[in-house]
């Protein structure tokens, strides 16, 4: 390994850096998105949370409210899953491509935490999205549980993989 090049020992984790960089381009392109037009964001969540609850509701301008300002705080766990997830993923592919393991235990990995963060994050943005159209948080999240667990527990298994590759590269004569 010391003769090859740092590109040659991160280019296996190609895949899960460009997943990683893609989540981190959700986070920064949704903190964009905010400061362009974050009003009209609200607004098309207010518009939706009233066809949807109008039929339903006596009480319509408390329950629009109340579901406009947990889709937004929604969008705003997406922007900040991706930037944290995105960065993170990023730093332990980087890590992974420094330790004296297989090819393929290491793309693994790096498929798993860059596939785990996008997805994560773009739950948080799903939920928000549909949590106006379904009159209801909780329906809307159980709506994408499939997206949570499965995502999350990519993320959980590329962590612990990294840590596992970490802890036996201490136990290494290098």
């Amino acid at each position: 390994m010391a003769d090859e090049s740092w590109w040659t020992r991160v280019a296996p984790m190609r895949f899960g850096a460009l997943l990683a960089l893609v989540t981190l381009l959700l986070g920064f392109g949704l903190g964009a998105l905010f400061g362009l037009a974050e009003d009209a964001i609200k607004e098309s969540f207010r518009s939706t949370a009233v066809e949807t609850l109008s039929a339903t509701t006596t009480d319509l301008d408390k329950e629009v409210g109340a579901l406009t300002g947990r889709a937004w705080t929604y969008m705003k766990r997406a922007h900040l899953h991706a930037n944290g997830l995105g960065t993170s993923a990023l730093a332990m592919i980087l890590l992974l491509g420094c330790l004296p393991a297989g090819e393929r235990l290491k793309s693994t990995a790096s498929w798993l935490l860059g596939l785990g963060g996008l997805g994560y994050s773009s739950f948080w943005l799903l939920a928000a999205q549909r949590t106006p159209v379904l009159g209801s948080t909780s329906l809307a999240k159980e709506s994408l549980r499939w997206l949570a667990l499965s995502t999350s527990a990519c993320c959980l298994i590329g962590l612990l993989l990294t840590l596992w590759m970490l802890i036996a590269a201490f136990g290494g004569s290098d």
